[in-house]
Formats: structure tokens, C-alpha cells, sequence
């Protein structure tokens, strides 16, 4: 059963199909964050889906975001186009919102701090793709405004391995907590 004032929800980010798809759809990080969303759920744990989108045109991109911009170039990331969408295994059930973002960091104008505040969250569990991305500007975003964060390190991948070991170990640990999958499962 829900908590009427929960203080802890599950910010899931950009697993998205064209972003698994450049990992190499890794089964291993899909079942793991299908087990991590199961997880959340059994426990009546709000669960947030973050997703990278764009409208036709991309009105909301401007093209002095060079990142974004190639998306944009290669015809990538339109909210309509089935390879945005989040992964099928992943999906978001009735009563999850999806928040659809135009930047990198999940909290950059999408009102995502605003549902959490709603719903008395103070402590955020975190996992997506990729690390050097919403991963790490998200998680440096929510720390900045005072949410405690746990940080699935098997729940996120990045483009290069090493990348994501200095981002989890190097950086985001020093102030986030960061933890197996296991671990948070096993220990509630």
C-alpha cells in the first residue's frame, strides 16, 4: 500500500530505446532496471520516468546546444518517433508520469522538482542512461537542491566504462551515496 506522504521516490532516466539501442541493448542493465522498477513498486514507491524529447521542427532546441543539436541534425528524439520511446519492459504503468525533458539534466525546465515537492519526497533514488549525461548532470542538480540521493550504479551505463567508474567513484560518491542494485534490494 501507498505511503500517504512518501519521502523517498524512483527518478528513472532516458531508458529510452535509441539511447539502450547505442548501448548495445544490454540485457543485463535492462533486467536489472526492470528488477530496480519492481522494486520501487511492491514498496507503493512514486515512480517518475524522465525521457529526452522533442516536438517536429524541434522549436525547443536551440542550435547553440551543440549536443542536442546533432539529435536534432540526425532526425533523433522526437516524442512521436517509436526509437524515443521508452523501452517496452521499462514502460510506465498507469499513474507514473513521464516527464519529458529538452535538455540533458532531468530538472532543466520540466517541472520535475515541483512533483516531488508535491508528494513530500526528500530522498531520491536514481538510475539511467548515460552517465556522463542525465546521470551525472541530474544527480548533481538534485543534490544542489537538497534531495538526498541513491544512486544505482548497475542501473546506468555509459558510452565508455571508464567514464562511468570516474563519474560513480571519482565525483557523484563524495556526495551522493552510490550502491549496488543488490545491496538496495537486500536492504530495503
Amino acid at each position: 500500500m501507498a505511503d500517504a506522504t512518501p519521502s523517498r521516490a524512483l527518478i528513472m532516466m532516458d531508458f529510452q530505446n535509441v539511447a539502450l539501442g547505442m548501448l548495445g541493448n544490454d540485457p543485463e542493465l535492462i533486467a536489472g532496471a526492470a528488477r530496480l522498477l519492481g522494486w520501487a513498486r511492491e514498496r507503493g514507491m512514486p515512480v517518475l520516468h524522465v525521457m529526452l524529447g522533442f516536438s517536429a521542427g524541434y522549436p525547443e532546441l536551440s542550435q547553440r546546444n551543440t549536443g542536442l543539436a546533432a539529435l536534432a541534425k540526425a532526425g533523433l528524439m522526437l516524442v512521436d518517433d517509436p526509437r524515443t520511446a521508452i523501452h517496452a519492459g521499462l514502460a510506465p504503468r498507469e499513474g507514473e508520469p513521464v516527464i519529458v525533458k529538452h535538455r540533458i539534466d532531468a530538472f532543466v525546465g520540466t517541472g520535475l522538482k515541483d512533483r516531488l515537492d508535491a508528494l513530500a519526497v526528500d530522498e531520491l533514488v536514481m538510475a539511467g542512461v548515460a552517465t556522463s549525461g542525465v546521470v551525472l548532470s541530474s544527480v548533481r542538480h538534485a543534490l544542489d537542491l537538497d534531495f538526498a540521493v541513491t544512486l544505482v550504479e548497475d542501473c546506468c551505463r555509459d558510452f565508455d566504462a571508464e567514464t562511468h567508474r570516474t563519474i560513480m567513484h571519482g565525483i557523484l560518491s563524495r556526495q551522493a551515496k552510490v550502491v549496488a542494485l543488490d545491496a538496495l534490494v537486500e536492504g530495503q
